[in-house]
Parts: structure tokens; C-alpha cells; sequence
């Protein structure tokens, strides 16, 4: 019996995903996450917005984003959307933690997101994790 090697492809992925913190004033701050489509058909839906949730296990950043509203949320509908614009990005209020150790520290993050392709008609939801560091003053 002759063994053939077996080849997996994957798909690349639809988005390159990038986030940044960005310090404000009084210990508040900003999650800036940046998408860079690698297919420009594909695009990121406005509502349901994406969603920052910071790893439990870091003692770093609260988050201060508004809770997500209960329940079902509709599907998207790809030709009758809105989308962001991913020129900009995506910014998610944050503050440092009561008691986080000063100097540069590494934090954690999953990105929840929902985007579609208006070309071959579907929307699909995404998740990426994150890694930016934060100066703790």
C-alpha cells in the first residue's frame, strides 16, 4: 500500500490585526486596534461592533468599555450593512489598574468581530487574540 503525504492549506487569514495602548490623562487610556484587510472585498461590520475582552489573568488594564447589550443579536446582511471604516482604527477605553506594577508590561487580549464579503454573499464572525504592551508609570 503506498502512504501519500497528506497537505493541509489553509486559508490566509481575511484581516491582519494589530492593537496599540495609547495613554490619556489620569490613568485612562485607549486600546487602538488596527485591521488591514488582506482581501479588500472583505469588511468589518459596524454593528455589531467588535469587541476588546482583556485576558482575566492580567492585573494591568480595567476595561471601561460599555457592556454589550443582552440577547440575540441579528445576523448581518452583507449587501445591506454598515462597516467600518479601516483606515481608522478601532479604539476601546481602558484604565490602568488600581496597584499595577510600574514599568513596561505585556497584556493580553481577545478581539470578537463580526465581517463580511459582499462578493460571495456571507458574513462570518472572527476572534483574534492581541498582545500590546502598556508603560505603567
Amino acid at each position: 500500500m503506498l502512504a501519500l503525504p497528506m497537505v493541509l492549506l489553509l486559508a490566509p487569514p481575511h484581516f491582519d490585526v494589530s492593537a496599540e495602548y495609547m495613554a490619556g490623562t489620569k490613568r485612562q487610556g485607549t486600546v487602538a486596534v488596527t485591521f488591514r484587510a488582506n482581501d479588500p472585498d472583505v469588511v468589518v461590520n459596524e454593528t455589531p461592533g467588535p469587541r476588546l475582552a482583556l485576558d482575566p489573568a492580567q492585573t494591568v488594564l480595567v476595561d471601561k468599555q460599555v457592556p454589550a447589550p443582552k440577547g440575540a443579536v441579528a445576523p448581518p446582511d452583507p449587501q445591506d450593512g454598515k462597516y467600518l471604516d479601516l483606515s481608522l482604527p478601532v479604539v476601546f477605553p481602558v484604565a490602568l489598574a488600581a496597584g499595577a506594577p510600574a514599568g513596561d508590561r505585556d497584556v493580553k487580549a481577545k478581539l470578537t468581530y463580526f465581517y463580511c464579503s459582499k462578493r460571495e454573499g456571507w458574513c462570518r464572525k472572527g476572534t483574534t487574540e492581541v498582545e500590546f504592551a502598556v508603560k505603567v508609570p
